[in-house]
């Protein structure tokens, strides 16, 4: 699984907006959020990139933290 860091995610509603703009890349993918360290596990086939640019489109940039 792909880990990122999302600095922005500090709540349950982030971690919901988070899930569900990976959930738009793969409705299947496990997703598994860490709030406590505002980092997000994505098990989805789709290049890094464009989980990058999804979540930035929903408001959460993150980087990379693999």
């Amino acid at each position: 699984m792909m880990k990122f860091s999302i600095p922005k995610m500090k709540c349950g509603g982030c971690a919901e907006a988070v899930t569900a703009a990976l959930r738009k890349l793969d409705a299947e993918a496990p997703v598994v959020v860490d709030l406590a360290n505002k980092e997000v596990a994505y098990g989805g086939t789709v290049a890094p990139e464009a989980v990058l640019s999804a979540l930035a489109a929903a408001g959460y940039p993150a980087t990379s933290a693999q």
